[in-house]
């Protein structure tokens, strides 16, 4: 068994992944038993999603690594501009070493208006292409010094002369130029939650195109649907919240996007934007909507909008997952849910599961298949 840059695991299925700490964990010691069960049960890696309350990635992913023995790890996502460069490479390097490769480090493009309350710039593409070349310098070794570029001016950048590390990035991706941006420069990219199958499709055509288009191997960079898996054996109003609610702050954050990614009528839109208790709700609606706020804003939203996703039985759920993978996709992330509440789809779906369609598959989210790997 390979230790290094994301082992294989014989008996993990390495194509599935989860959201450890899902929604608004009222303590980051939750993922402790979540992981430890996701990695009983088989599911290939873990997620982590940052925000800047009791789910900061860096040390959340230190604790992943340290609870865990074989399951892969990456933040999904953590913005560039949040951290000192150094201080970002050396955390991608530490997870690297303490997991024994099966660390990936995820970014994403950020929201604006968190940015603008926060006192920083804008995420560019340009940026995030500065940003992964000179992470990928450092990893190699290299003092960097005098560097300017859309980053900044950092005088020196430095690790550790020794190191000649390969550690996957992974790119959270929605509109035309990040999913291009991660096809050229990144080793796997993420989906969005509530994606068509046209929307889906289209997605992992754009990223394996731009992969090819920049003299890459397609079929290196993983493309990662982000699932939202609700079963009926979950609680209705958690139910509710996780669809409704989930979808629901989606179009409060950046809902011209959605709906033009999904091709959906802006006219609804609106409506749902226009709605007296949409537009003077006081925060995330996901978090703090009551049972019957949620069943209001539930007729605001068309089903259809809330159909690409894993639900209703064990067996639907499954069958859903599989489907992920007819439509391109190298792995599916079974959002929204705990490792017990996603057992019975996860048993489900191992009962049929190509196993051999798998096999070459790391633990690392990031990571090459192990033929290309030995290329």
């Amino acid at each position: 068994m390979q230790t290094a840059d994301g082992a294989l695991n014989p008996g993990a299925m390495n194509e599935l992944a989860f959201y450890t700490l899902a929604g608004a964990p009222r303590s980051p010691r939750d993922l402790i038993a979540e992981v430890q069960a996701a990695e009983a049960m088989g599911i290939g890696a873990c997620f982590i999603s940052e925000r800047f309350n009791i789910k900061e990635a860096a040390t959340l992913s230190g604790a992943v690594g340290a609870i865990s023995s074989r399951i892969g790890i990456a933040t999904a996502a953590t913005n560039h501009n949040t951290r000192h460069p150094t201080v970002t490479a050396a955390y991608a390097t530490t997870m690297h070493f303490l997991t024994g490769g099966r660390f990936s480090l995820g970014l994403g493009r950020g929201m604006d208006r968190m940015f603008d309350a926060m006192g920083l710039a804008h995420i560019k593409t340009r940026d995030l292409e500065d940003f992964v070349q000179l992470m990928r310098r450092l990893w190699n070794g290299e003092t960097v010094m005098n560097h300017e570029s859309s980053l900044g001016r950092f005088p020196v950048l430095r690790l550790d002369p020794s190191f000649r590390e390969h550690i996957p990035v992974t790119f959270t991706a929605f509109g035309p130029n990040s999913l291009e941006f991660g096809g050229r420069y990144c080793d796997a990219v993420v989906l969005h939650t509530f994606f068509t199958d046209e929307t889906t499709v289209r997605c992992v055509r754009a990223v394996k195109s731009a992969a090819e288009k920049a003299g890459r191997d397609p079929g290196s960079v993983r493309v990662w649907s982000c699932f939202a898996t609700i079963g009926d054996h979950i609680p209705e109003p958690v139910r509710l919240k996780k669809t409704v609610g989930r979808m629901a702050t989606y179009l409060q954050a950046y809902g011209n996007l959605m709906v033009r990614t999904n091709q959906w009528d802006p006219a609804v839109l609106k409506r749902f934007r226009e709605d007296p208790l949409v537009a003077k709700f006081p925060g995330a609606i996901d978090q703090i909507a009551t049972t019957e706020q949620l069943q209001h804003i539930a007729a605001l939203i068309p089903g259809e909008w809330l159909a690409p996703a894993a639900m209703g039985s064990p067996a639907q759920c499954a069958a859903a997952v599989r489907h992920q993978f007819d439509l391109g996709c190298d792995g599916v992330i079974l959002h929204g849910a705990s490792p017990a509440d996603l057992e019975p789809v996860v048993r489900e779906y191992a009962k049929s599961r190509d196993a051999k369609r798998f096999a070459d598959l790391p633990a690392n989210p990031g990571g090459l298949r192990s033929s290309k790997a030995a290329a």
